[in-house]
């Protein structure tokens, strides 16, 4: 029996390119060719590698894959610029199981002010439309007015807020959908972006991978910035200055899910150490013996206004991938906004870990 040769390449960051070239015959992976510029010794293990994958169900998980690869190299073998998880994406990619960012049409949508539980509920509704095949990927800038602390969705209202010192300073204490840390928001004082992908997107990648990987886009943006920005695993972004935001994600059941991202920009730390319970084991893990020290604005870091640096992490964006400009819908809109009324406002929600 015949069938077409499926193709996929996946780029591995900071290594190297895997291709898988394969067929697919009676639901089960045939004449598997795994190729790429990278290295790869004893040449034999890449036999190895093939055999592997050969007469693997189409339908195999990634772990599977991967499983069966490392099961099948020899003991000695050294595999540089690439991994079996390197390996199973490529092929998942062959099986258009798993996709590219050249794989979406992809949208921006501009700030514009909002509520901050309205945003947060449009961080779950746009996130279940990419999901259900209703919207294109799309990268969505934040902006409010209101202060807030946004907690995670693990987190323990009394343990993370000080109620005097919220009430002191009139700050809405709000629960997103995201676990993670506690965000200290004013009206210009972070930047906040929010990115709505399918979960293909980052199929094979493990959690921690997925962190760098959808957000190599900002790293490139910071460097025309003039900053030399990493991750600090698992969810921190950092420069060599000092921590400037930190990730979230969260994944829903129909395939779509939300990855966003804050970063200070001009954080009154005062205030912040003054609302938050920034308890000092955390700080401990984090080298830092004063909250102050953890907070190193993009402003002072850039020179930039916060406009001019919004405005060029969207170009890059729009540069890298493509993208359109996009807007949300009505429809998207008033979901939200009964989203707030029904979740977000509740006290249910917000104190739903007391």
């Amino acid at each position: 029996m015949t069938s077409t040769r499926r193709h996929g390449e996946y780029k591995v960051m900071g290594g190297k390119l895997v291709v898988a070239d394969l067929s697919v015959v009676d639901g089960h992976l045939a004449d598997v060719s795994i190729n790429g510029d990278f290295f790869l010794e004893p040449d034999e293990a890449l036999d190895d590698i093939n055999s592997a994958l050969n007469g693997l169900a189409e339908s195999a998980a990634p772990d599977e894959m991967v499983a069966a690869i490392e099961a099948a190299l020899p003991a000695d073998a050294v595999l540089f610029g690439f991994d079996a998880r390197a390996v199973a994406i490529a092929v998942r990619r062959a099986l258009a199981k798993a996709t590219g960012w050249g794989d979406h049409e992809w949208e921006v949508i501009a700030p514009q002010v909002r509520p901050t539980l309205e945003n947060l509920a449009l961080d779950e509704v746009l996130a279940r439309e990419v999901g259900a095949g209703r919207r294109n990927p799309t990268l969505r800038l934040w902006d409010w007015e209101d202060p807030a602390v946004v907690i995670g969705s693990f987190q323990s209202v009394r343990n993370e807020v000080d109620p005097e010192g919220a009430k002191r300073h009139g700050i809405e204490v709000v629960r997103r959908v995201s676990g993670g840390g506690a965000m200290f928001m004013e009206a210009g004082n972070c930047i906040t972006y929010s990115l709505y992908v399918p979960q293909s997107l980052v199929d094979g990648l493990s959690f921690a991978d997925s962190y760098p990987f959808l957000d190599a886009w900002i790293m490139q943006s910071f460097q025309s910035m003039g900053l030399d920005a990493h991750y600090v695993p698992l969810n921190d972004i950092a420069t060599q200055h000092g921590k400037i935001g930190g990730a979230a994600q969260k994944r829903f059941s129909n395939g779509g899910m939300v990855h966003h991202v804050t970063m200070s920009y001009d954080i009154d730390a005062d205030k912040m150490t003054d609302v938050l319970r920034i308890g000092k084991e955390k700080l401990s893990d984090k080298g830092n013996r004063s909250a102050k020290k953890r907070v190193d604005p993009l402003r002072r870091q850039t020179g930039m206004s916060r406009a001019d640096v919004i405005a060029t992490l969207s170009t890059s964006f729009t540069d890298r991938y493509d993208a359109a400009a996009g807007e949300i819908t009505a429809d998207e809109l008033a979901t939200a906004r009964e989203l707030v009324r029904t979740k977000f406002a509740t006290p249910e929600w917000i104190n739903r870990v007391p």
